[in-house]
């Protein structure tokens, strides 16, 4: 590992510009349909949920053009200090047609990653549906610190650090969910669950699995970390039994890293798998 060059850091990172590129994404996808608009911003290894993991460019690409209409907007987002990994979440709004005035409402959360040009690219897309909110989204948008963040070119030292970590998340779920959340969340962690609308802060995630009584099995499919070590992903299948209803789901995780260099969740998104 080395410091970052005096260039890089003078080059500071705004989380405007992923923001910007979610805004842009959705400007294409009302100009050019849903289509057209997610293959114009899609990483060749990009992933879409439908209702599993999928790459994403070989989902659209053969299909014909989708007549449904879908918005959305960015109140959650991150960037890392590197400004190779990002992240956005926030409400979105679905419909069939034009003539269809009946509205599926939810969230999604979008993960970007740099490509060879420097160029944000759409590597993870999901989402969940809950009623039509009741309130506004306050917005939380944080550009990354500089202050003692290395860079590590060692991709797959990055990925293995993320993904054995996930897999610790993943193993201390199976004994219990609650004491999982309580290690391992960030304080101000958002969690994502279908029919509800997200929960933001960890007393209040910690309250919703205290109610909901769920147990939750998972397991690791894919990670990845930014090269400056602050920001990273991981994903997989999990499922969560309630009483004696258990059903299926697919996770992604967000983590950044704390002044002790202990990796938090950030942000975790369960969407369920329809069978």
């Amino acid at each position: 590992m080395t410091c970052l060059s005096g260039i890089a850091l003078a080059q500071k990172v705004e989380v405007k510009t992923v923001v910007d590129a979610e805004q842009t994404f959705n400007k294409t996808v009302a100009r050019k349909g849903i289509k057209d608009g997610f293959l114009s911003v899609l990483d060749e290894e990009g992933v879409i949920f439908k209702p599993n993991a999928v790459n994403g460019k070989e989902f659209y690409t053969p299909i014909d053009k989708i007549p449904a209409l879908l918005s959305w907007e960015p109140k959650f987002a991150r960037i890392s200090a590197s400004g190779d990994l990002a992240f956005t979440a926030g409400p979105y709004i679905y419909q069939n047609s034009k003539a269809d005035t009946d509205k599926v409402y939810g969230h999604y959360v979008s993960v970007w990653r740099s490509n060879s040009e420097g160029k944000l690219k759409l590597l993870i897309d999901l989402g969940i549906q809950h009623p039509e909110p009741e309130q506004q989204e306050l917005i939380d948008f944080k550009d990354p610190e500089t202050k003692g963040i290395a860079i590590s070119n060692d991709p797959f030292k990055n990925k293995r650090v993320i993904l054995a970590t996930d897999d610790q998340v993943n193993h201390s779920l199976t004994l219990s969910a609650l004491a999982t959340y309580k290690e391992f969340l960030d304080a101000e962690a958002r969690y994502y669950f279908p029919g509800f609308e997200p929960f933001v802060g960890k007393d209040k995630i910690m309250k919703f699995i205290n109610n909901e009584g769920i147990s939750i099995t998972a397991k690791t499919t894919s990670a990845g970390r930014s090269t400056s070590g602050d920001l990273a992903y991981s994903y997989g299948v999990a499922q969560i039994k309630k009483g004696n209803l258990t059903s299926d789901y697919n996770y992604v995780r967000i983590w950044d890293i704390d002044s002790s260099h202990r990796w938090n969740i950030l942000l975790e998104v369960f969407s369920s798998v329809e069978k």
